[in-house]
């Protein structure tokens, strides 16, 4: 049963949730972990993707778009539609909705953008996680390091 993380940012900038994203997907490679992100659409998957590439002079991130790219694919993912067909160490859900193929993750990591309607689907997705039973935290992001 994947264990579930809430991270609320409280900073209003628009890029804070993806740097946020970022700086999770750096430290969960720095741990030799396989990364899902799963966005809410073929746009957001893009800048990701370039963030990726650019977000720091001095990381190397592997990724790339689910079903593009070399074989093996690298040890990060991006997607929007696909449902990852292997195990994956970590999900990061940067969707209005819970995925269905959640459970197949160990972590599965939740940002929640300070926005009205951003904060009312993760408490959606929250209550969705507790009545199924797993064990959630919340962590609350009042700013990101430069």
């Amino acid at each position: 049963m994947p264990h579930i993380d809430f991270y609320i940012i409280t900073d209003e900038t628009a890029a804070s949730r993806l740097q946020l994203a970022c700086r999770l997907i750096e430290k969960a490679y720095k741990n030799r972990q396989r990364i899902y992100i799963h966005t809410d659409g073929e746009p957001l998957a893009h800048q990701l993707d370039e963030l990726l590439w650019t977000y720091r002079e001095d990381s190397f991130l592997p990724h790339n778009i689910h079903g593009e790219g070399p074989i093996p694919a690298p040890p990060i993912q991006i997607g929007f539609t696909a449902t990852p067909t292997e195990h994956r160490d970590l999900l990061i859900n940067l969707n209005a909705d819970v995925p269905g193929f959640y459970k197949q993750f160990t972590r599965v990591f939740e940002i929640v953008p300070p926005e009205a309607t951003s904060q009312s689907a993760a408490r959606e997705r929250y209550r969705y996680y507790r009545n199924q039973g797993h064990e959630i935290n919340t962590h609350k992001i009042h700013s990101l390091p430069v």
